[in-house]
């Protein structure tokens, strides 16, 4: 893949990139390229939540990320295990679960800020998105194959990987536009 091409494809998405953002996208990049994955559908969904879940930033964020930890503790029910990283890991099942997944020994449990960490924050996003950790029903785990496969291109229903259908239908556009980018630079 020509990382020129796909940052130029993918720099209308932004406007402008800065250090930060260029760094994210090329630890996913770079994590996409070491499992030889194919379907650039997948990393095109994956960048478009990863845009979103962030703020843009393509760095690992708290969730409510302008508030303090005072207000997240008084807020969000499941303090202290709120969103972290890319994908807003949530509730302690799921930390315990990426704890255990990515072999950390428990550390992620001691600190779940190790979310924040993109060495551990990028392994969460494709793992959880490949294999299904955050949702399912009646039919099976909400995973990148269910979405996208040789017969199947559900660009908005593959939200329900990470969070229902919130934002769907904005996310489903930013992956077209991954996409495309991502096919012209290979």
């Amino acid at each position: 893949m020509d990382r020129k091409k796909v940052f130029a494809g993918i720099k209308p998405l932004f406007g402008k990139f800065d250090q930060d953002q260029v760094d994210g996208i090329t630890a996913v990049l770079d994590e996409w390229e070491r499992r030889q994955l194919k379907d650039l559908r997948w990393l095109a969904y994956m960048l478009a939540t990863d845009q979103h879940e962030t703020s843009a930033t393509m760095q690992a964020v708290r969730e409510a990320f302008w508030q303090d930890e005072a207000w997240r503790k008084r807020n969000l029910r499941y303090w202290p295990w709120y969103g972290r990283g890319l994908v807003q890991l949530t509730w302690r099942e799921n930390y315990e679960r990426a704890d255990r997944e990515l072999g950390l020994g428990g550390k992620l449990i001691s600190d779940p800020d190790l979310a924040l960490d993109l060495r551990v924050a990028v392994p969460i996003m494709f793992r959880g998105m490949i294999e299904g950790w955050f949702g399912g029903d009646k039919r099976g785990r909400h995973t990148l194959a269910r979405y996208f496969d040789a017969d199947t291109e559900d660009w908005i229903g593959a939200r329900r990987i990470i969070n229902g259908t919130d934002r769907a239908e904005k996310i489903a556009a930013k992956a077209v536009k991954y996409h495309a980018a991502l096919k012209a630079a290979v």
